[in-house]
């Protein structure tokens, strides 16, 4: 188990440090459930309050709040606690799990494949023909990666993800377990004898940037005749779908349960909601916002916060709830 003094954990943050405490830190956790071996951080004022009932024996918390440590506790001021405690779990990652090899026998790697220098593949991989993996890559086990795909160095990706033919993926991602890339996109058509459907074919492939994180059972489809794209530096949340021929610039976070149709495009740092919709060949501008369970069906311009089903400017929302809320009590 890591562990760590107050005055070691001030070295990291860099912040003020305020009182003392004699404790070994063993690691981070909630002001509620922490105990007294435990750091924990308050960064808004209404939870400064649990900071005298709560066990820890310590917290980081931001500047701008007056608290006194107590005996035996210490406090550490820092421009933004939620920065400092992503800054410190750093420090408390657990090891990650253990390769007895760097290629197990039980994967099974195709002769063309080109495996690069200090790549991990555990048990159950496939690694398909003329597939191209960079350094120091790791394969968890049961990862599938489908002919001609390229990954770049560093890039972990884990259990039970699904790589399919001609994928280009960037350095240092992390796919979470379960993700799917490149598999078809959603396309039919009636057929002409209106009794059933036709099969659009997609024939693209998919362009991940470096740095992208994609959490468990998303999905990124492939294009129909050219490239899905995410950008550099792109994060995105578990259980998320991206249709076929999206187009993400860099840097662009979409939380769990949203989705986008196909053909659309979002600008830098765009930031989409938990269960947002984006209808297809929607344009989302740099650095708009799409609030949680939105549904978008026209374009968004440029650093613009939408809300509400369909979506429409943040304080058009606000005011259209407010008035929603004023007839119901008038009822």
């Amino acid at each position: 188990m890591k562990s760590f003094t107050i005055q070691e954990i001030n070295d990291i943050l860099q912040g003020v440090l305020i009182g003392h405490t004699p404790q070994l830190i063993t690691g981070p956790e909630q002001l509620e459930t922490a105990g007294d071996t435990q750091i924990t951080f308050i960064g808004n004022r209404k939870y400064a309050k649990l900071w005298e009932s709560s066990r820890a024996c310590a917290a980081i918390i931001n500047e701008n709040l007056e608290l006194e440590p107590g005996d035996n506790r210490a406090l550490i001021k820092v421009k933004n606690a939620d920065l400092a405690m992503a800054q410190l779990l750093e420090h408390f990652i657990p090891d990650p799990p253990h390769f007895d090899t760097d290629i197990h026998p039980a994967a099974v790697i195709h002769p063309t494949a080109n495996i690069g220098k200090g790549t991990r593949i555990g048990a159950g991989c496939y690694v398909g023909m003329n597939v191209k993996i960079g350094t120091n890559v790791t394969l968890y086990p049961n990862v599938t990666i489908l002919d001609e795909t390229t990954i770049g160095e560093g890039t972990i990706i884990w259990p039970g993800t699904v790589i399919r033919d001609r994928c280009v993926i960037g350095r240092f991602c992390i796919f979470h377990p379960n993700v799917s890339i490149g598999g078809d996109g959603f396309g039919y058509r009636p057929s002409p004898d209106g009794r059933g459907l036709i099969k659009i074919p997609h024939i693209g492939n998919v362009i991940i940037g470096n740095g992208v994180e994609i959490g468990s059972g998303s999905c990124v489809d492939r294009g129909k005749f050219s490239s899905t794209i995410l950008g550099d530096g792109t994060k995105i949340d578990n259980l998320v779908q991206i249709g076929h021929n999206c187009k993400l610039g860099r840097s662009c976070v979409m939380a769990g349960n949203s989705g986008l149709a196909g053909s659309v495009t979002l600008g830098d740092g765009v930031m989409v909601g938990g269960s947002a919709s984006i209808s297809d060949h929607v344009t989302v501008g740099n650095g708009a916002v799409v609030g949680g369970g939105s549904g978008v069906m026209h374009d968004i311009p440029d650093g613009k916060t939408v809300l509400g089903y369909p979506a429409v400017d943040s304080r058009e929302a606000l005011k259209q709830w407010a008035v929603l809320r004023r007839l119901a009590r008038e009822a």
